[in-house]
């Protein structure tokens, strides 16, 4: 969708009612776009999921455009037996364009305990952001939040994802809280980011295909 626009407010709420399965997606990518004010725009999503409830967000990006702002937070709340797969894909800048200025805040709960928070930022005026300890030339970027409760595989350690890393790569790691493993990757195109995470789903998963680009731990 061609939004938000500066000074936008926009606001989804999400529920997986007790024992539902829901996926949700968008058909086209979300562009944050410069208004007729320089007011920033906000888009908050909260997602909901009950017991034994199974919740995938799975959107198109999020393009950070020049002269845009957006602040983007996630809110998610989990019961105790509820699954998630949650995954965030950022753009920043169009072909040979620079971002906007793009934060997101993520805040997930199960059963009422933090489970996971995370804040970015990315763009002018924001310091170092395509720094070489940061995201250097890449400009996809993106995470993968993947929570089961009844996970048969535990991931003691990260891993490594990717076997060229001068177009991407990621790390696929474990959380405190067993039942949850978090993707974060970097990359040159968005077909390389969706390739990364998709690696990394499959990971968690324990289906990782032949064909996917080599794993390693990363120790």
């Amino acid at each position: 969708m061609s939004a938000p626009l500066g000074g936008d407010r926009l606001a989804l709420d999400i529920t997986a009612g007790t024992r539902a399965r829901l996926d949700v997606t968008t058909s086209a990518a979300t562009i944050a776009l410069r208004g007729s004010t320089t007011d920033p725009a906000t888009y908050d999503v909260r997602l909901t999921a009950g017991e034994d409830a199974s919740l995938n967000w799975l959107p198109q990006p999020l393009i950070s455009t020049r002269g845009s702002t957006l602040h983007q937070t996630y809110t998610v709340e989990l019961a105790s037996t509820a699954r998630l797969v949650l995954r965030e894909e950022q753009l920043l800048g169009r072909t040979a364009e620079p971002p906007g200025h793009l934060t997101t805040r993520l805040t997930v709960r199960r059963a009422g305990r933090l489970l996971l928070a995370q804040h970015t930022a990315y763009g002018s005026p924001v310091p170092a952001w395509d720094g070489p300890a940061v995201l250097g030339h890449h400009r996809s970027c993106g995470q993968l939040l993947f929570v089961r409760p009844d996970m048969k595989v535990l991931l003691r350690e990260p891993v490594h994802i990717g076997d060229a890393p001068a177009t991407g790569s990621a790390v696929l790691a474990p959380l405190a809280d067993s039942s949850a493993l978090l993707a974060t990757a970097v990359a040159s195109t968005p077909a390389r980011l969706r390739d990364l995470l998709d690696t990394a789903l499959a990971h968690a998963e324990g289906t990782d295909s032949p064909a996917a680009p080599r794993i390693w731990s990363a120790r």
